[in-house]
C-alpha cells in the first residue's frame, strides 16, 4: 500500500494557513490569497513555493484567459488537485463497517462495506486493513485513513469507551496503522460529521454553526469561530438527560420525556410496539403516521414537537447562523415538518429571526465521509493541530 502523506509534512503554521485557504476556497489568485491571509506578496511567494514543489498546490489557468497567455503567468491562480490524493473513511457500527474513498475535497469516489462479525479489537483492525487493501487496488495514492466510532475517543487515537462495540481503551489507530502503513486518525462519529460539514458542507464559512443528529441516538456538535468545540462528554448519552417534556414517555434508553425517549429511532419503534403489539420499521411508522393511523401519528407528532423544542432551545442559547439536522431519522421532517416548525415558533420570541434550518438525510456513507475528512485535516494541518 502506497504511503504519500510524508512529503506534505511537516508544514509551518504559515504554510498550513495557505494550504487550508486554497483547499477550502480555491482556486484563488495570489492577490486574493494574500488579502485573505493579510500577507505581503513576498511572504506569500515564500510560503507557496514549497507547497507547489511538494505537489500540494498547483498553478491553474485563469478562467477565460487565452491559451497563448496562460503559460508562466505570475498571477495564475492557485488550487489543489482534488484527485491527486485519496483518503479512506470508515464508519464502524455494531454489525457493519461502511467504507468510502474520497478526494482531497471529500467527494466520495468509491464505497465498500463489510459485515462486522466480531468486536474483538485485533479482528476489527484486521477487517479494516483488509478493506483498505481492497480499496487501494483501485485507488493506489492513498494518503490516510479516518475512522468514526460511536463512543468516547481520546487523542484521536484510542477508543476510550464504546457501548456499541463493548470497548474500553482500545488503541485502534495504532492497530490499523501497524497493518496498513498509513496514518490513521480515530474520532467520535458525530464529531467527524461536524468537521466534514464545517470544512466542506453546510457549515462552510460560518462562525456559529450547529449539527444535531437523530437516529439510533442523539448527537450534537457546536462550531464557534469556524472551529468545532471539543466536548469531553461527547457520546456520553447527554440526550438521556436532555428533558424535553417531563410528562413524556419513558423508554428503556432514556429518562422520562428525554430527547432520547422521544426522538430516537429505537424509542419511536418501542413506543409503537408497546402500544400496538406490532414491530414496525421506522419507515413504516412514518408512512402509517402520514396515512393518519392514530397511534403512529401520535408518536410521530410527539417526536416532531420534541424536535422543535430542541431546535428552539439551541437557537435561543447559541444563536447559530445555521442548524444542520442530519442522521437516519431526518425523515421525520417530511412527515411532520409543520409540527416541528409550530413547536419552534412556540418556544421563540415572536420577533425572533427565523431559525436557519437545513436538513440532510444521512446514510452511513456520509458518516464514513466525515471520518475521511479527519484524515484530510491531519494531512494538511498536522496531527497536533487538527
Amino acid at each position: 500500500m502506497t504511503t504519500v502523506a510524508a512529503s506534505w509534512l511537516p508544514l509551518s503554521p504559515g504554510e498550513r494557513a495557505v494550504a487550508i485557504e486554497v483547499l477550502l476556497g480555491g482556486p484563488l489568485s495570489r492577490t486574493e490569497l494574500a488579502r485573505r491571509l493579510d500577507l505581503s506578496a513576498g511572504s506569500l511567494t515564500r510560503l507557496t513555493k514549497p507547497l507547489i514543489e511538494s505537489g500540494l498546490l498547483i498553478e491553474v489557468a485563469e478562467a477565460g484567459a487565452p491559451p497563448e497567455v496562460r503559460q508562466g503567468r505570475p498571477s495564475q491562480p492557485l488550487d489543489v488537485v482534488a484527485e491527486s490524493r485519496s483518503f479512506i473513511g470508515f464508519k464502524v457500527t455494531e454489525d457493519m463497517v461502511y467504507g468510502v474513498v474520497t478526494t482531497l475535497r471529500s467527494a466520495i469516489v468509491a464505497r465498500h462495506d463489510r459485515p462486522l462479525t466480531t468486536h474483538e479489537p485485533d479482528r476489527v483492525a484486521d477487517l479494516l486493513a483488509e478493506m483498505a487493501a481492497e480499496l487501494a487496488t483501485a485507488h493506489p495514492r492513498l494518503a490516510g485513513i479516518g475512522i468514526g466510532v460511536g463512543g468516547l475517543v481520546e487523542d484521536r487515537a484510542v477508543v476510550g469507551e464504546s457501548p456499541f462495540l463493548q470497548w474500553r481503551d482500545v488503541p485502534l489507530a495504532r492497530l490499523v496503522e501497524e497493518r496498513t502503513g498509513l496514518p490513521v486518525v480515530v474520532e467520535n462519529d458525530v464529531a467527524a460529521l461536524v468537521e466534514a460539514e464545517t470544512w466542506f458542507g453546510a457549515g462552510r464559512g460560518l462562525d456559529r454553526f450547529v449539527v444535531l443528529t437523530i437516529g439510533a441516538g442523539i448527537g450534537y456538535g457546536l462550531v464557534l469561530g469556524g472551529k468545532r468545540v471539543p466536548n469531553a462528554e461527547e457520546d456520553r448519552g447527554f440526550g438521556r438527560h436532555w428533558i424535553v417534556n417531563p410528562n413524556g414517555p419513558l423508554t428503556p434508553d432514556g429518562e422520562r420525556g428525554s430527547a432520547v425517549s422521544l426522538l430516537t429511532i429505537p424509542s419511536i419503534r418501542y413506543q409503537v410496539r408497546a402500544a400496538t403489539g406490532h414491530d414496525c420499521t421506522y419507515e413504516e411508522i412514518l408512512a402509517r403516521a402520514a396515512a393518519g393511523e392514530p397511534m403512529p401519528a401520535r408518536v410521530v407528532d410527539e417526536a416532531a414537537r420534541a424536535l422543535g423544542v430542541l431546535l428552539a432551545q439551541i437557537s435561543n442559547f447559541v444563536m447559530p447562523q445555521k442548524i444542520l439536522l442530519a442522521g437516519e431519522g431526518v425523515g421525520l421532517m417530511d412527515v411532520a415538518g409543520d409540527a416541528v416548525r409550530e413547536s419552534i415558533a412556540a418556544q421563540r420570541h415572536p420577533r425572533a429571526a427565523p431559525v436557519a434550518l437545513e436538513t440532510k438525510v444521512s446514510d452511513f456513507h456520509d458518516w464514513a465521509r466525515g471520518a475521511a475528512v479527519l484524515a484530510i485535516q491531519v494531512l494538511v494541518l498536522g496531527a497536533a493541530d487538527a
